[in-house]
């Protein structure tokens, strides 16, 4: 069991560095606002889908480094790992609404969104279901309180964290 926690933790580690990492923020639900009427307003509405996109990944990753912190310390807290699961699985279904046409870099603001995303929407989408279904096998094992079961559920968020990086995602 030690061997497989410490494979668990050092891939968790690696993996930490493909999605991120923040402090733990708790998943809140909310709405980008609507389209505005003036140039201006659309323009600052335009910053705001992106920030709140940058957001929601943010709190991907605090939520990503909280089970991972759990599984490499070689004792991970079921109830920790749930959580963040499932906030991980919650984050993981509202995706589709954080990529609004007109939000990519063409809209002047700062992001590490690649055009790829809108030019290649069938590639991303699937890309962005691989997300929510190893969001929602890492809850499910979290859930039962297998943490063997976590941990390889969470090496395949972690690959599909990993999986949108690569594409869709301007290199930090």
């Amino acid at each position: 069991m030690k061997n497989v926690l410490l494979v668990m933790g050092v891939s968790a580690s690696l993996l930490v560095a493909a999605c991120g990492g923040a402090e733990e923020p708790e998943v809140v639900a909310e709405e980008p606002t609507a389209a505005a009427e003036t140039p201006t307003e659309a323009k600052s509405e335009v910053q705001e889908a992106i920030e709140y996109r940058q957001d929601r990944f943010k709190r991907v990753g605090a939520n990503f480094k909280a089970v991972s912190d759990e599984i490499r310390s070689g004792s991970p807290d079921p109830a920790v790992v749930a959580d963040a699961a499932t906030k991980l699985r919650a984050l993981s279904n509202q995706s589709a609404d954080w990529f609004a046409e007109g939000t990519g870099p063409e809209a002047g603001f700062e992001t590490e969104a690649l055009p790829a995303i809108w030019e290649n929407p069938e590639e991303f989408e699937a890309a962005r279901e691989r997300f929510q279904t190893a969001a929602l096998t890492l809850s499910e094992a979290a859930d039962a309180g297998d943490m063997e079961a976590a941990g390889a559920a969470f090496a395949g968020l972690g690959g599909s964290c990993k999986g949108c990086h690569d594409n869709f995602r301007l290199d930090d």
